[in-house]
């Protein structure tokens, strides 16, 4: 199989899953997530714990619910689809007339269609989640004065926050240079969150294309092919999650953090999509739109305002890291978002093989984003070592030129990203460049620091 045939095998397997931003959803998801990462490590923080403004807030656990009318019909059952509940509903057993049902209806009233995802984390409620067609049918079937049977057995007590986190260790590169030579910022963060219900694309690709691509750079780490830098992977609840993960580890991400990506709704045959970080000014901005800007050029940027994901945390002033957001369709800009719609039919395996390429593409670039400097003066004589025709005659330049380029802006001053923006040559086919050149010992990485 492909990675995105692998991928949506993932995804298939964490969909059906009741997950909320604590609770036995967010541990069977990680369990499944594990049987593809065994390093993958599953760590537990408690209800009550202060992380910054924050406190990870009681553990939420549902087994059941549904709506009854008069007759003893389920008109709404959450064994149906989860969504069908709204998010930390507390426990709830009566009976109530339609006007007291109709306050706990909650229904996406431009889309009459859809079941519309909707929570309550931090205020104690209970809710059900309809279409807007399947409440105007209820308006109609029944009177002000039928009464209806609600239930939802939950639990809201204390317990844990869970997280998975894996770390891949680098075999430093004590070569000097690199962006900010890799021993000072030795690692790349990628984050993902685990804590939506059955929605495929905003919940299951994220963590499907992060497992992908944590095997590969494992893998590639075995056989030496990548060497310079630490990879991290988080699985984690959206905000809650990365606040409790900053409060613990701000310090060691700012010494040491060199790029980040949030992967979110990565699973779509749509276009491709990133947010900026706050000023746009970071190594994960200038890398993702390279790759981007070359490969797939119809891609869709978006500044920092319209934000939506945890790289709000990673950016937050005073955190400040280097931390963009990935996206095929990006949240709030598409249709399905949020709701019933997004199910397995929104993404594919060829969706999610294309933001694992993106996602690939950024890590092998990140491997050879050095500052390099050509090592005599002058243009090096490229024919001696068979990197030039030895005939010259009109047109011969032209399979050369590319190199000739590089040559031309390796002084130095510029990273390989740079160059291929200036040379307009994508990354990869630099790095070849860069493979014979070392080779031929015609490039030294600059000592100078970024």
């Amino acid at each position: 199989m492909t990675e995105g045939e692998k991928a949506y095998k993932i995804a298939e397997r964490i969909f059906p899953i009741c997950r909320s931003i604590t609770g036995n959803g967010v541990r069977e998801t990680l369990r499944i997530l594990k049987d593809y990462l065994p390093e993958l490590e599953i760590k537990e923080v408690p209800s009550g714990t202060q992380c910054f403004d924050w406190t990870v807030p009681k553990e939420w656990n549902i087994k059941d619910a549904w709506v009854k009318d008069k007759n003893g019909k389920k008109i709404i059952d959450f064994s149906e689809t989860n969504l069908h509940v709204m998010g930390y509903s507390i426990p709830v057993h009566k009976k109530v007339r339609l006007q007291e049902l109709m306050s706990c209806l909650y229904t996406q009233q431009n889309q009459k269609d859809v079941i519309p995802y909707i929570t309550s984390y931090y205020k104690e409620r209970y809710g059900f989640c309809i279409t807007e067609n399947q409440k105007l049918k209820m308006l109609t079937d029944y009177s002000d004065n039928d009464e209806f049977e609600i239930f939802i057995d939950s639990a809201l007590e204390d317990g844990f926050l869970t997280y998975g986190e894996l770390r891949l260790d680098s075999t430093i590169n004590d070569n000097g240079g690199g962006w900010y030579n890799c021993i000072d910022k030795n690692e790349i963060l990628f984050s993902t969150y685990i804590c939506h219900p059955s929605m495929a694309n905003n919940e299951c690709s994220g963590p499907a294309v992060a497992v992908l691509l944590a095997d590969k750079i494992k893998r590639l780490k075995e056989t030496g092919e990548l060497k310079n830098y630490t990879y991290r992977f988080i699985f984690i609840p959206e905000t809650i999650g990365s606040i409790m993960y900053l409060s613990k580890h701000l310090d060691y991400l700012k010494e040491h953090l060199l790029a980040g990506f949030n992967l979110t709704c990565v699973g779509d045959d749509r276009t491709y999509s990133f947010v900026n970080t706050r000023y746009a000014d970071t190594l994960a901005d200038k890398l993702l739109e390279n790759v981007l800007k070359f490969h797939y050029p119809s891609y869709k940027k978006y500044s920092f305002l319209e934000r939506g994901s945890d790289e709000r945390q990673y950016n937050a002033p005073g955190v400040d890291l280097p931390v963009c957001t990935f996206s095929r369709s990006l949240f709030h800009n598409y249709p399905e978002y949020h709701t019933s719609a997004d199910d397995l039919g929104m993404i594919s395996p060829a969706g999610l093989q294309g933001a694992f390429d993106v996602m690939s593409k950024c890590v092998v670039a990140l491997e050879y984003n050095e500052k390099y400097k050509i090592n005599c003066l002058c243009e090096p004589q490229l024919g001696k070592r068979g990197l030039y025709p030895t005939v010259s005659q009109k047109g011969t330049y032209d399979a050369v030129k590319t190199m000739t380029d590089f040559i031309a802006y390796a002084d130095g001053r510029n990273d390989l990203i740079e160059i291929s923006n200036i040379i307009g040559v994508p990354v990869d086919e630099l790095i070849e460049i860069v493979k014979k050149l070392n080779q031929n010992n015609l490039l030294e990485a600059s000592e100078s620091k970024r």
